[in-house]
């Protein structure tokens, strides 16, 4: 046991240096490069023309922005602006083996950005063609059938649009000794009944899908545009939105939104309007930090917060950036003594109040660490791997909200953030009831086999507080309390969503209340985070709503 602590030790410090010489231009990590580009209609901003008008503009080529570009283009003439560069051609994203590499490399232009929430828990978001779907660990799960009558959607036409979304991107995996056990290690511990594989939310234990191909290729909401109509659509990377225009038309007092204001990557000031004879709308798909941050620094938002950073205020509407909510991560890990391959999450026990999921041979560490200056040296760089596996916990549901506000006026720079998690008492009792299902699949008899013979459960949950990373306060009880080891070792599992809720900020078609000609389609709308991982169900939301559109003016 100590040998393997050792070595995991080491695997993560070493690791983490690795990171951090890369970064310093050693040459460890693959270059931040666009590819020539997959498709006709996808160009740099630098090439596009400083002034422009089409039908739809739609700020944010993510995991939303993607199908509703595409299906937009079936009748109208789309602009899709993206601030990040191309996924195609980059080994960091295409390859299920480079999933740390791509979250731990760290530039102006990777796909992966850094920021860190005010509650000290590290965390990234998207900056490429594809959105989240580039740098996320590729489970594909649907929202429940209760989530989507939430959400007020129509079954029929949510059913039609995952068919359209998974003939491109979703796959089922192929299951290791490892999963197969974790599987079989949930059911024993009661996290029952076996739903087999599906892409369907069930309470139970069941395979999902990926949208890592069997040779460990990464699909991403980018490949949906291969449905988009080429000469209908443009999509331009690097393309950094400013803001958005508004107007007032005559008598009318409502601001409507006409055009985009952005910047290539030579710092260029372009201009992107709404043709005067469309009915077209401006839509905001630039997720739950991008798009509240575009809002406020394009004057709708607080009015007291955007004015002490000396923007004129359009709306003064005081929710555009709370409901911010991040499903809080705990993980234990066990090292193995068989090799184990990398996986990502292959199969979910579902809890009313809790997934438990589980990834092998990921040193997530290693990418939370990199560009972490307290990180002590070590003398040669290894892996990024490690030899074991990761069992880890989502709360469904968060009680804990926070909020988003501006650190400047510069698009580029993250906002602030905070989670406040575990705030709530419930949100704690939940995560321990999750850690304690987590504790029995790794004392079950399935699991066994993957576990040095003297490892005790405890000893794990000590091993992991010694080597889970965030940059919150420590208490010396963390590693015995598990109350107090959900509160100091939370991690983040990318699910962050809010800041422009449905009822508050938009209404039940996205259109954003008290403007004209604008909606938000994205993970910033939600109130909670759908299915087990939400980017199936992003995904479909944006064909969905595009389809809607394309009914014309009834529905607008």
């Amino acid at each position: 046991m100590e040998l393997a602590t050792q070595r995991l030790l080491t695997n993560s410090v070493a690791a983490a240096v690795v990171l951090l010489l890369c970064l310093q231009g050693f040459g460890f990590c693959f270059p931040d490069h666009d590819a020539v580009p997959r498709y006709s209609f996808l160009r740099h901003a630098a090439e596009a023309p400083r002034v422009s008008y089409h039908d739809y503009i739609i700020v944010g080529g993510g995991t939303a922005g993607c199908p509703l570009g595409a299906t937009l283009s079936e009748r109208f003439d789309v602009l899709v602006l993206e601030r990040g560069g191309s996924p195609y051609g980059n080994p960091n994203v295409s390859e299920l083996a480079l999933l740390v590499q791509n979250l731990a490399y760290l530039t102006p232009t990777s796909p992966a950005q850094r920021f860190v929430s005010t509650d000290g828990v590290i965390n990234a978001r998207a900056r490429c063609l594809g959105g989240g779907t580039c740098i996320n660990a590729g489970f594909y799960s649907r929202a429940s059938l209760q989530e989507v009558e939430e959400m007020g959607l129509n079954p029929e036409l949510v059913e039609s649009s995952f068919h359209w979304v998974e003939k491109e991107v979703a796959f089922r995996p192929r299951l290791t000794g490892w999963t197969s056990a974790f599987m079989a290690g949930l059911l024993e511990s009661g996290v029952t009944p076996d739903n087999g594989f599906t892409y369907d939310h069930l309470p139970g234990t069941k395979i999902g899908g990926t949208t890592f191909d069997q040779n460990g290729h990464r699909h991403t909401a980018a490949d949906l545009l291969k449905y988009a109509d080429p000469d209908r659509i443009t999509v331009l990377l690097r393309a950094t939105a400013q803001r958005i225009l508004f107007r007032n038309r005559g008598r009318k007092h409502t601001p409507e939104a006409y055009g985009v204001v952005y910047k290539d990557e030579a710092g260029n000031v372009h201009e992107a309007y709404l043709k005067d004879s469309s009915s077209g709308e401006i839509i905001l798909s630039a997720g739950a930090l991008g798009s509240p941050q575009l809002l406020m620094l394009s004057g709708i938002g607080p009015a007291p917060h955007l004015e002490s950073l000396g923007i004129e205020v359009v709306l003064d509407q005081p929710l555009v950036g709370y409901g911010m909510s991040d499903n809080p991560l705990n993980a234990i890990i066990v090292p193995s003594p068989q090799p184990l391959e990398i996986t990502s999450v292959q199969v979910v026990g579902i809890r009313p109040d809790y997934y438990v999921e589980s990834a092998t041979g990921i040193n997530l560490a290693a990418a939370l660490l990199a560009g972490n200056s307290a990180v002590p040296a070590a003398t040669s760089p290894i892996s990024y791997s490690f030899q074991g596996g990761t069992i880890l916990e989502k709360l469904a549901r968060p009680l804990s909200q926070g909020f988003l506000r501006l650190r400047n006026r510069d698009p580029e720079e993250n906002p602030l953030v905070t989670f406040n998690y575990f705030m709530e008492a419930e949100d704690v009792q939940t995560c321990v009831a999750a850690l304690r299902t987590i504790e029995r699949v790794i004392d079950s008899r399935a699991l066994s086999r993957f576990r040095y013979p003297n490892q005790s459960v405890q000893s794990l949950v000590a091993l992991s507080a010694s080597v889970a990373v965030n940059l919150r306060a420590r208490n010396a009880n963390d590693s015995t309390s598990l109350e107090q080891y959900c509160k100091d070792l939370v991690m983040t599992i990318w699910h962050y969503h809010g800041g422009c809720q449905v009822g508050k900020v938009v209404d039940h078609d996205y259109k954003v209340l008290g403007v004209d000609a604008l909606r938000i389609i994205d993970g910033s709308t939600f109130t909670f985070s759908p299915g087990t991982n939400p980017q199936a169900t992003v995904m479909m939301l944006g064909r969905y709503m595009g389809v809607q559109m394309l009914k014309g003016p009834k529905f607008h």
